[in-house]
């Protein structure tokens, strides 16, 4: 029982931050592939908060990020490309050192990365301070601590610590470097899996460069974006309206 609560944990740790991250950072905040409320906005803040834990992303600073990323993308502007960085841990290293310049207002933002970007500054502030990360690295240390059945099972805790991180450096890394592409575009981006369930739909990254504020990143004949339907259920049930005509 103790393997499976520990499974258990990693698994919804895992899709919980990352639904977080494709469906209120990615998808809402960078692209506005969908409307909210004021107090939608507000609970899918405090949502990304407790999913995230201690690799929470200011949505502010993720929105502002990933325009960048689109407007240069494998470029020497482009936060992160693999094009500039000789491995994955610099080109991590260097996103981080960006989205604290951001995060600190230390870095001369275009206009026209700020438009419609979502802020919720208390919750930013303290999200990403070190006792904030602190606390939240104890909890997932003291969670194996009581229920993993041996010490191995604590080379997982670095994973839950950094899994917003990894989450973008599959991404960012990998599905700039191996893959398949549907569409031609004029940047690296290619398509990791032909069945996404591992990354939400994120995997179709050039399916994503190619149409960037589509609510649905599947776009061939056996694709399945797990987070589409949700969406769609999402705006029948008026929690969210679909972009008819993309804001960015």
């Amino acid at each position: 029982m103790s393997m499976i609560a520990i499974l258990i944990f990693f698994v919804l740790h895992w899709y919980l931050s990352l639904f977080a991250q494709t469906f209120f950072h990615h998808r809402y905040a960078a692209h506005r592939a969908f409307t909210m409320s004021k107090g939608w906005e507000k609970f899918f803040f405090v949502y990304s908060y407790l999913m995230q834990g201690s690799s929470y992303m200011s949505p502010r600073v993720y929105g502002i990020l990933h325009r960048m990323h689109h407007a240069y993308t494998d470029t020497e502007l482009d936060p992160h490309s693999p094009s500039y960085d000789s491995n994955w841990l610099k080109m991590m290293w260097r996103t981080s050192y960006t989205y604290v310049q951001i995060m600190k207002k230390k870095m001369p933002i275009e206009e026209r990365f700020l438009k419609n970007i979502p802020e919720h500054n208390w919750l930013d502030r303290w999200g990403n301070t070190w006792p904030s990360r602190i606390l939240w690295s104890g909890i997932y240390t003291w969670f194996y601590i009581a229920f993993a059945p041996s010490a191995w099972w604590y080379i997982l805790i670095p994973v839950h610590i950094l899994m917003g991180p990894i989450h973008g450096m599959v991404i960012n890394w990998f599905a700039h470097k191996y893959g398949s592409v549907n569409f031609e575009t004029d940047n690296t981006s290619k398509n990791l899996f032909k069945l996404d369930l591992l990354m939400l739909g994120e995997g179709y990254h050039n399916n994503h460069h190619k149409y960037p504020s589509r609510s649905n990143f599947a776009a061939k004949r056996g694709e399945f974006d797990p987070i589409y339907p949700l969406i769609v259920l999402f705006n029948k049930l008026k929690i969210i309206k679909i972009n008819t005509v993309p804001a960015t």
